[in-house]
């Protein structure tokens, strides 16, 4: 299963059914798990663990150093999860000393050709980055984001749940649950009511988060006050309390 000009290292832990393509490179301390497929020209270096079932493309770039001057070496790690596909020439890197020290990738995502991971992301599920979406060092995205492409997200920022992201937006503030956002930078446009249909959000959960976006950026009133008020809905609405949440632990401002 293995391309007899591929250099895989002595160190490296791969299962017995792995496919991996002529010329690419695993690296020492790389663990990757059953039903992965990688095609030729792809790099991975460790520490990197992968899982089950994903599908690494050419010139692909997985687990290398993270491009952060401070960092000096040191052992810092990757995990990706399960189902994932890495299109032709992602880049994904290792976390920094200066965070939590890991790049997580979790389920079901699809990364499609040029798009970049920075050092200590961390990703959730079933995320859709179109090509060369790019996010800087210590970025969080929610499950069930979709990021067009050419699209950046600043460092440090969050993109909650169910988010959609426009092409070409530059994201410099966190982007709250359910909400499209679009522009550079990117602003608030409505609600992502189309991704919500298809996940199976009732009409009456659509219209609750609605309202809940309407209160928080159309009706005028100033954060605090927002907030109070999204927290009376949250007690009956449960759909609502990520939204609220998220806001209420915003650290570089949310987008306005």
């Amino acid at each position: 299963m293995i391309d007899a000009r591929a250099v895989v290292s002595p160190q490296a832990q791969v299962a017995a059914d792995v496919q991996i393509g002529p010329f690419s490179v695993i690296g020492a301390d790389v663990v990757i798990g059953s039903g992965t497929w990688i095609g030729p020209h792809a790099v991975i270096n460790g520490p990197t663990r992968i899982g089950r079932d994903n599908k690494i493309f050419q010139f692909a770039s997985l687990g290398d150093a993270p491009q952060d001057k401070k960092y000096n070496g040191e052992p810092t790690r990757l995990e990706i999860g399960d189902r994932n596909v890495f299109r032709e020439s992602v880049t994904v890197n290792r976390g920094t000393t200066h965070d939590k020290g890991v790049t997580r990738i979790g389920n079901d995502n699809l990364l499609m050709a040029y798009s970049h991971v920075a050092h200590d992301c961390q990703l959730g599920n079933q995320i859709v980055m179109a090509n060369c979406a790019t996010l800087g060092g210590h970025v969080e995205i929610g499950d069930w984001v979709t990021m067009g492409g050419l699209c950046a997200v600043h460092q440090f920022t969050k993109v909650g749940a169910h988010c959609f992201i426009a092409h070409h937006a530059a994201v410099t503030r966190d982007v709250p649950p359910y909400v499209m956002a679009v522009g550079r930078p990117a602003e608030p446009h409505s609600v992502n009511t189309v991704g919500l249909q298809r996940r199976g959000f009732t009409p009456a959960q659509i219209l609750n988060i609605r309202r809940a976006y309407r209160l928080l950026y159309r009706s005028g009133l100033k954060l605090k006050a927002a907030i109070e008020e999204l927290e009376k809905a949250a007690a009956t609405q449960p759909e609502i309390v990520p939204f609220v949440e998220f806001i209420k632990h915003s650290s570089r401002s949310i987008v306005r």
